[in-house]
């Protein structure tokens, strides 16, 4: 840790084994696209008579799947260590293979660290190993039928028994439906509550383990939505990207970065409330907003300038959405030189930068430094996850990168650690995709293609409670491998992670749709849920509502998108908004990558913002900083 209370004792951990190096962050430096959002508006079918071939999109050449956008921009960045030998054991063609685990049953031609079927995963770590069904397969409990191998017996029944069975089922139904109908629907008569972007974001929403409860968001009485407003983007000269990431709102405002400033909008309208001036760039924006409206932003400590492109990333401030207003602008120090950071997060009533130099935090309301690197730290932390009443950071130890071993430990106000969890050697990049329950993803992949293993940690012991693995090549990326906490597409409530798959064909000739899947934070295991996006749809979760899951559904070539609640214990959807299908609208919906862009949904309101502004392909191009959506 960057701060001075050392670590308390950690709880003896025998970490998984058969974990491979981690690559070389992706061309264009950390945190730039990695893939095209899926789900792109699907071709329609062809005329009768014509062949079955999909026409070819107007416009440029459309992007083969899992290649980037095209033209999609590359930020700028900064390079990395070069990857390692992967750990584990060597197969034919240089290939490493990870160990096994004691124990583990391998299939039969399967080689040691071979990905299982799709939709299946590994035992969490300590687990005894079963068979596993299918995702979204539910499993049934007990023994088998009596009667059958393996039943209670194997005896036949008699007359007199089955008669006795089927008065007892008569009567079970009969008061089964009069609980049905004693505690149906409450006929819309709830509090009309809102709810902005206060409430933890993809995690922390709900009480654990009781999907279903009530969400703060309501189904507006009519779904079909407008387009409220929408903001161009900067104008970008020669072949450069600037970052404009950071997007905020609360039931007062929307907020979005521009070029050296953040401008807040009126959530209705798109009337420009006020702007705030930065000193340069826009670096990264924390994911968290307080109950207050405060939220927190990194920037560059000037304008770049033909002999210097990039300023250094120093720069970290408070800023009162509500009000418009700039708290105050911090720096930190490592003897006279500004220390930069990578990323910034609000947690627990503070603000905290981390990067590969380490971390600072301050109080959010008044600006006093609790904690910044110091010389000599054996530890330093990369970059923290916030959240409304929890801080984790993601902290480095040791001199050597390659050897050095990285601790996620949940901090108190005082940047003291509350417990410590040390993940397995040869991870040398890792993401806490949520605070709070404390879940951290790591790629243990000889490819960045996104995580493979979430470890789910007890945050009062630093204990595993339980280890998810999927494969990756079958989920949607989740989380940069060399970023701390701009984990999107997740959410984690109810004591389950939520995660979409990737597009697969759908039971339509034409159009490929996906799922989101639940999985048990208490055992690692696929839960049993499964939303279907539907036919030429591709869903993906956005944040937790209560026990509810607010889903984005990317749309078919000849609709607008979608927003679903997803009920926490039935997994029914149920349509929030439905966006304008005229073509102009869609164009500018779908101009956006799903996989980078920044998705914000409250009140019956979704705002879709870039976290890049480029110049256009061509001049009939519009590029959008923010397209805005309401419903009536």
């Amino acid at each position: 840790m960057s701060q001075p209370p050392q670590p308390p004792n950690e709880a003896p951990q025998d970490p998984p084994p058969g974990f491979g190096a981690p690559q070389d962050p992706p061309p264009g430096g950390f945190g730039a696209p990695q893939e095209p959002g899926y789900g792109y508006p699907q071709t329609p079918p062809p005329p009768a008579g014509q062949p079955a071939t999909p026409p070819p999109p107007a416009g440029p050449p459309s992007t083969p799947p899992g290649q980037p956008g095209y033209g999609y921009p590359q930020a700028p960045g900064q390079g990395a260590p070069p990857a390692q030998p992967g750990y584990g054991t060597p197969a034919p063609g240089g290939q490493v293979y990870p160990t096994p685990t004691p124990g583990q049953q391998i299939g039969y031609g399967q080689q040691p660290g071979q990905q299982q079927p799709y939709g299946t995963q590994q035992q969490p770590y300590g687990y005894p190993q079963q068979p596993q069904q299918p995702y979204g397969t539910y499993q049934q409990p007990g023994t088998a039928p009596m009667g059958a191998p393996g039943g209670g017996g194997g005896k036949k029944l008699n007359t007199q028994m089955m008669i006795i069975i089927a008065a007892v089922v008569a009567v079970a139904l009969i008061i089964g439906a009069g609980v049905f109908l004693a505690s149906g629907d409450d006929g819309g008569k709830k509090d009309e509550s809102k709810q902005g972007q206060t409430d933890g974001g993809k995690g922390g929403g709900g009480e654990e383990g009781k999907g279903g409860t009530s969400g703060k968001e309501k189904k507006p009485a009519d779904v079909k939505a407008r387009s409220l407003f929408n903001v161009p983007a900067p104008v970008v000269k020669d072949d450069d990207s600037i970052v404009t990431s950071g997007s905020w709102l609360t039931e007062k405002t929307y907020a979005k970065s521009g070029v050296n400033e953040i401008v807040g909008y009126d959530p209705a309208s798109g009337e420009k409330l006020w702007t705030i001036p930065l000193t340069g760039p826009v670096c990264a924006g924390s994911e968290h907003v307080t109950a207050d409206g405060l939220t927190a932003v990194l920037f560059q400590g000037g304008k770049p300038t033909k002999e210097r492109s990039h300023m250094g990333c120093s720069e970290v401030a408070a800023i009162d959405l509500d009000n418009g207003q700039k708290l105050w602008q911090k720096t930190s120090k490592a003897g006279d030189t500004k220390v930069n950071f990578d990323e910034v997060t609000v947690g627990n009533g503070l603000v905290a930068a981390g990067g590969t130099s380490g971390g600072s935090a301050w109080e959010i309301e008044s600006g006093n430094a609790k904690w910044e690197p110091r010389a000599g730290d054996q530890c330093k932390d990369n970059g923290y996850a916030g959240g409304e009443t929890a801080l984790v950071a993601l902290s480095r130890c040791g001199a050597d990168f390659d050897t050095a071993k990285l601790k996620v430990q949940p901090l108190d106000k005082d940047g003291k650690p509350i417990s410590s969890y040390t993940l397995p050697p040869g991870i040398q990049w890792g993401s806490i995709a949520s605070a709070s329950p404390l879940v951290a993803a790591v790629d243990s992949t000889d490819e960045s293609k996104g995580p493979t293993d979430y470890f789910v940690i007890d945050e009062k012991t630093g204990k595993l409670r339980s280890k998810i693995s999927v494969d990756p090549d079958n989920y949607l990326r989740t989380c940069d491998a060399t970023e701390v906490a701009q984990c999107r597409n997740i959410a984690v409530g109810n004591d389950h992670l939520y995660l979409a798959t990737r597009e697969h064909e759908g039971s339509g000739e034409y159009g490929m749709t996906n799922e989101i899947v639940s999985f048990s934070l208490a055992t690692g295991k696929e839960g049993g849920q499964k939303a279907d996006a539907g036919d030429k749809y591709s869903m993906f979760p956005l944040r937790m509502d209560g026990g509810n899951i607010i889903a984005y559904k990317v749309p078919p070539y000849d609709k607008g998108g979608q927003i679903v609640s997803i009920d926490g214990k039935t997994f029914e959807q149920t349509v929030f908004l439905e966006n304008p299908s005229d073509e102009a609208v869609r164009d500018a919906e779908t101009s956006f990558s799903s996989s980078h862009a920044e998705y914000r949904y409250a009140n019956g309101r979704l705002y879709i913002s870039d976290v890049y502004a480029s110049k256009p392909l061509s001049s009939d191009d519009k590029n959008y900083l923010v397209v805005a959506f309401g419903a009536e």
